[in-house]
């Protein structure tokens, strides 16, 4: 039996100047938030802004830093939780550092309960520009992205498609000074009808297609689809089985992967490996040997050939 204690971790990202020190402040100074429960406050980057340990509710929180990358390790924040006796972690994440990096180095038993996102609206679209894989990182996985410093002249609609990009979860909160705060409300209805006797999967939604089948699959079991593959045949696969799909792009061309589907078909000497086709075929979610678990598998009703699409890899925007 595994008595490993569960320890919660509130974990807060964005790059430098976003807001984040601000935001923690004010919440370790809330006593319905700091209520005595001993917090360890980990502090990956410093900033202008500087923490009042003398205005938070209470002294139950203790701060440590992590000037360096090299610095987070399975070692130090097992130590520092020892030491401090927390029974919760907040993180205040370096913008520059990858999340791989955190979650390889937390110790068995953290937990991540909350991820929020801080972004500076007038200088985000400029970071996703020329640092799309470091924004693309922070965004993938937060429940909540906050855009501060927003301005009644910007478009929601540029920050909004660009968190879509990543996420269709995360919720969306633009912050004006003053502090007036607005929920993004934009519809985001899915490209193409989940309704229709045959569902068409245009070119350009592959990927957004493919993501919300992983996302919410019990809605596309039983369901016809056609779209435009590159058909795999793969001599490792179990019989009557071929793979489709598409290379897909998340956020930059070192992410580029192949999202690909197995498919079931009776006959499949007339499939021509590593061919254009377009695929007509029925979504089950059931156990496949391909996979080695659980995951969408295709039954064949028919295809044509035909050329690659005028942009081979698909993206998300």
């Amino acid at each position: 039996m595994n008595n490993q204690r569960e320890v919660p971790v509130y974990l807060f990202t964005g790059f430098l100047e976003a807001g984040k020190t601000k935001f923690i402040q004010e919440t370790l100074e809330d006593k319905r938030f700091c209520n005595g429960e001993r917090t360890l406050l980990l502090v990956c980057e410093e900033g202008e802004e500087e923490y009042e340990p003398d205005q938070f509710a209470d002294r139950s929180v203790m701060i440590r830093t992590l000037s360096s990358p090299e610095e987070m390790t399975v070692e130090n924040l097992s130590r520092m939780l020892i030491q401090t006796g927390a029974e919760r972690v907040v993180i205040e994440y370096n913008g520059m550092w990858l999340l791989d990096l955190l979650y390889s180095a937390m110790p068995e038993g953290w937990m991540v309960y909350q991820e929020f996102l801080f972004a500076d609206a007038t200088t985000f679209l400029s970071y996703n520009a020329n640092m799309r894989q470091l924004v693309y990182d922070k965004l993938k996985s937060c429940e909540l992205v906050v855009f501060n410093r927003f301005r009644p002249d910007m478009d929601k609609m540029a920050f909004h498609k660009i968190v879509r990009g990543a996420s269709r979860r995360s919720d969306i909160a633009y912050e004006y000074a003053g502090g007036k705060v607005e929920y993004d409300d934009i519809q985001d209805p899915l490209p193409f009808d989940l309704e229709a006797p045959v569902v068409e999967i245009g070119d350009d939604d592959f990927a957004v297609w493919y993501r919300d089948m992983s996302e919410e699959p019990k809605k596309y079991e039983g369901k016809t689809v056609r779209f435009r593959c590159r058909a795999l045949q793969r001599k490792k696969l179990p019989p009557h089985t071929f793979v489709v799909g598409r290379h897909v792009m998340t956020c930059c061309v070192e992410d580029i992967q192949f999202a690909g589907l197995v498919c079931q078909k009776d006959d499949v000497s007339d499939i021509v490996d590593d061919s254009w086709m377009t695929l007509t075929a029925e979504i089950h979610f059931k156990f496949s040997r391909a996979y080695g678990k659980k995951g969408p598998v295709l039954t064949y009703l028919s295809h044509e050939p035909c050329e690659a699409p005028e942009q081979a890899v698909a993206t998300f925007y």
